[in-house]
């Protein structure tokens, strides 16, 4: 973590610093979700009996800056679960402090203390500004994305 930055796990409490970082992150996608959907998240965020996490960075004046989900499955290839990194927002106000590293590091953390065989993720390929980020952080796989909507 940064000087700047703290990270700390998403409680129900959150919901009003939280939204807005999810507001720009689907923004940021040219996505948009109902309001039930949203909520919906949000709860699985917080419940304790699902395998969905969140976390918020957090600034020097108490500022919720940035905020991370991720949840954990099984793999094919290893013992252990993995952890995909789902979604990653930082402020524009707030990018280039080293709260996007901290939100990784954040998760890596997390995994490393569950066990977790890998901590992977995905971005859009326009994404060039969090590609400077994530170069630094993790290898790129090679991998490209494919999905069938349902």
């Amino acid at each position: 973590m940064t000087a700047t930055t703290t990270v700390r796990r998403l409680t129900a409490a959150d919901f009003d610093a939280w939204l807005p970082l999810w507001q720009g992150y689907l923004e940021f996608y040219e996505t948009e979700l109902s309001d039930d959907i949203t909520r919906h998240t949000f709860e699985r965020l917080v419940d304790d009996k699902t395998n969905m996490y969140g976390a918020l960075a957090i600034n020097t004046d108490g500022s919720a800056v940035g905020m991370v989900t991720w949840l954990t499955h099984p793999g094919s290839w290893s013992k252990s679960d993995y952890v995909y990194l789902e979604d990653l927002f930082v402020a524009a106000t707030a990018r280039g402090t080293g709260a996007g590293r901290a939100l990784i590091e954040h998760v890596r953390d997390w995994g490393d203390a569950h066990g977790a065989g890998k901590v992977y993720w995905l971005t859009a390929e326009t994404n060039k500004t969090a590609q400077q980020l994530y170069d630094r952080v993790a290898k790129k796989t090679g991998f490209i994305h494919y999905q069938i909507e349902k």
